[in-house]
């Protein structure tokens, strides 16, 4: 027997539906990379998107089709993510801080046939349009009259212009809530990167287990700013929460340093963000240095990589901020456990608090977690065992797009299928998790994965080196930085500079070493894998030059 309730599929533009009816003078504020302050409400942005599809549609977008995005925080790309991904196409989100190499890989094995993005990101569309013949119109996403030309990319469309060629009257088709919405690409740390695409059905039930009072706890008295930027896994949801209850959302743009942070913080009367550590210390170092303080900020998601227990505590002590330490992964959407207090522990001592606060934290209903031996065998939650960190749940990936890895889980005896998240990490016996290693070798800068393997192949190719590992020391700003360490060549010689020179235009520059460090021989296991836990203990009181 089946119950006797409405079939109503969970699809995005149900949620931006929701705020255009019961939430529809609600602000949407950007800061726009034409230097202004844009605004308009939640109602202003469903109309525009629903024109925006009607436009797409008639470029030729259909169900499936890729829109790829370059882009900050902003109206537009809001508009474009319910867009695409309302009338049955898939957004895709592009870091644009890859190299342009990685990017146009990307722009080809995602398929996109419509690429929109900020202007200031154009000497990178430059430089990709040729290598990708997939793409069947660019859009440049700015004011018409200030519509850049290109010889590189002809025929290159507006957004403002595109969008008043769609039809007001257009409206939100219904189909399968398993049909896909959204594609982020992980950074490639093992091979190529792989793509995780995201259905309608795990993006909302996403949105409504990211909104629960001990996740984002979000709610129509608030008022948002995702410093996490869009590309970054669809801003760990905020772009789908911030609707579906009625909050006030600001967008940042380009403008991410503490100056320009704090003024948007005030001026907006902005009570939450979320963001990653290494932009909190840039807007912490801003108020201290000219003794400043928050009158509507409360509380904010740090993840990305692990939140320093210092800046937990200068947020909570010094400036009356709630720090909410999250993890997560492109491939659970991304969020899997925030640390939030239980009632069990209001009555701690604040040291005991801490404590929780510096973990990764509890799961959210919708994802189930569990550490195993590598025999596979479930390890005990004591807080001190770790294993390798496994998950489950309706927003975890089951698989990668185009099948790129192969069948990616791991099957426990009930043929269950476990996502391995590549992490290290203890449980404790109240259900909290605490990261305490990552078994791949990703170095993690400023909340931006970097693939060592990467660095490593790139370093090898010099005609000095023989062998050559490269690790992440500990920095005071990135939390991690690359070193790379090599084994050269008898009888060669080749000098710190020249190999840093050598990445130059082969990476993205943020991605070169910080230092190298010369060693006669690069440690080696049974199988020839380089020990990196070696490494890691020769140079554990090793300081880069940049800390």
């Amino acid at each position: 027997m089946q119950g006797l309730m409405m079939d109503m599929p969970l699809l995005i533009s149900s949620i931006l539906q929701h705020a255009a009816r019961h939430h529809g003078d609600a602000e949407i504020v950007s800061r726009r990379i034409e230097g202004d302050i844009h605004r308009y409400t939640y109602a202003d942005c469903e109309r525009r998107a629903r024109r925006l599809a009607s436009a797409l549609g008639q470029l030729g977008a259909g169900p499936g089709d890729r829109v790829a995005t370059l882009a900050w925080n902003g109206y537009r790309h809001m508009e474009i993510y319910y867009a695409a991904g309302g009338m049955g196409g898939v957004v895709h989100t592009i870091n644009p801080r890859l190299h342009p190499d990685q990017i146009a890989w990307i722009v080809n094995h995602a398929g996109d046939r419509f690429f929109a993005f900020d202007i200031t990101f154009l000497p990178i569309v430059e430089a990709i349009a040729p290598k990708c013949p997939g793409v069947k119109a660019w859009i440049a996403m700015v004011d018409a009259d200030r519509q850049p030309g290109s010889a590189a990319i002809p025929g290159l469309l507006n957004h403002e212009t595109l969008l008043a060629q769609g039809s007001e009257d257009w409206q939100w088709p219904q189909f399968d809530e398993r049909s896909a919405v959204a594609l982020c690409y992980t950074s490639g740390t093992t091979g190529n990167p792989k793509g995780a695409l995201y259905s309608h059905r795990s993006t909302v039930l996403h949105a409504y287990g990211a909104a629960l009072p001990d996740a984002m706890g979000a709610s129509a008295r608030d008022v948002i700013l995702p410093v996490v930027p869009m590309f970054h896994v669809n801003a760990w949801g905020l772009p789908y929460v911030c609707p579906m209850v009625g909050a006030k959302l600001v967008l940042p743009g380009p403008a991410l340093d503490g100056k320009s942070l704090y003024e948007l913080f005030e001026a907006e009367g902005v009570t939450y963000s979320a963001g990653v550590p290494t932009v909190w210390l840039g807007l912490l170092q801003h108020v201290a240095a000219n003794g400043l303080r928050f009158s509507t900020f409360n509380r904010t998601v740090i993840g990305g990589s692990a939140c320093p227990p210092a800046m937990i505590r200068t947020f909570r002590e010094q400036y009356g901020v709630d720090v909410i330490h999250a993890w997560g992964m492109t491939e659970l959407s991304p969020l899997g456990t925030l640390s939030r207090l239980q009632n069990r522990h209001l009555s701690l001592p604040a040291a005991e608090q801490q404590k929780i606060f510096e973990k990764q934290g509890h799961v959210i209903f919708g994802i189930d977690m569990k550490i195993t031996g590598d025999d596979g065998a479930e390890l005990p939650w004591d807080g001190k065992t770790y294993g390798n960190l496994m998950v489950r749940g309706p927003w975890v990936v089951r698989e990668y797009f185009g099948g790129e890895g192969g069948d990616p889980l791991v099957y426990d005896e009930q043929g269950r299928g476990w996502f391995p998240t590549g992490d290290v990490a203890t449980i404790d016996a109240q259900g909290y998790m605490q990261i305490t290693d990552r078994s791949k070798d990703v170095i993690k800068s400023g909340g931006e994965w970097i693939s060592s393997i990467d660095l490593e192949n790139l370093a090898i190719a010099h005609p000095a080196v023989a062998n050559a590992a490269v690790i992440g020391v500990a920095h005071p700003k990135w939390d991690e930085r690359p070193l790379l360490i090599v084994a050269l060549k008898p009888g060669a010689s080749v000098t710190r500079e020249e190999l840093l020179a050598f990445y130059e235009g082969k990476i993205a520059k943020w991605w070169t070493p910080d230092d190298v460090q010369f060693v006669d021989a690069i440690p080696l296991g049974a199988t020839g894998k380089i020990l990196k836990t070696r490494l890691r203990e020769q140079f554990r009181d090793y300081r880069l030059p940049t800390a």
